[in-house]
């Protein structure tokens, strides 16, 4: 079983027919996803400008697809993207990216997760909350952890449905005859505890609607 990143990797007619003995389920291209996740932010907090892009240094090789979306993107928002590299190898790491981000006079985080990244979702709230930076992530551990909002694939439906990937396989079923499948539940969670009370965040009612998951 795999799960890319990017399916894009594999190739369109790869991912109907992955060959060898790889098949599974992505998580999505990320451009896409990150393109509606500024959007989000941008919704979230219509006055918003300055967003400061946090990219796992251990996940350059994706900036060069994900960056011009994002930059395009950006643009038609009205946003000023500043990108800085995380070292996740380290608590001073992280600590040191949301010092520059605050010292460049960002208004949010945009993060780029990582599995270190999710690992370290409590000391990211935190430093978010410090720094006064909603943060927009991917993955809503990082929001159940104190972070600001999350849109993305739903991973538990992407774990129902691989388990059906497993079944499929342990009755006879060729890994190469089933096709790589992305994700197709998507979500949106805010939170309004712990950010809001300390950053006098106000978030439109037609975001709130839209929203699969109200953390309050």
């Amino acid at each position: 079983m795999i799960a890319s990143t990017d399916p894009r990797a594999l190739g369109v007619a790869s991912l109907a027919h992955p060959g060898g003995n790889l098949t599974g389920l992505t998580i999505g291209q990320p451009e896409v996803t990150s393109e509606k996740r500024l959007q989000l932010f941008k919704e979230a907090m219509p006055t918003l400008v300055r967003v400061a892009v946090l990219w796992d240094v251990n996940r350059s090789s994706d900036s060069g697809v994900v960056v011009p979306t994002m930059t395009a993107a950006a643009r038609v928002l009205g946003l000023r993207l500043q990108h800085i590299d995380l070292d996740v190898n380290s608590v001073s790491g992280f600590a040191s990216a949301f010092a520059t981000a605050k010292k460049d006079n960002a208004e949010a985080v945009f993060l780029v997760e990582s599995p270190r990244t999710v690992a370290q979702r409590t000391l990211i709230a935190e430093l978010g909350l410090k720094h006064r930076l909603p943060i927009m992530s991917q993955f809503s551990r990082i929001v159940e952890a104190g972070g600001f909002m999350s849109y993305g694939p739903d991973l538990s439906d992407l774990f129902r449905r691989a388990a059906s990937y497993v079944d499929k396989i342990l009755r006879g079923a060729k890994p190469d005859d089933l096709p790589v499948e992305q994700p197709t539940k998507f979500q949106l969670i805010v939170n309004l505890s712990r950010p809001r009370r300390r950053s006098a965040l106000t978030i439109p009612q037609a975001v709130l609607l839209r929203a699969d998951q109200v953390i309050e």
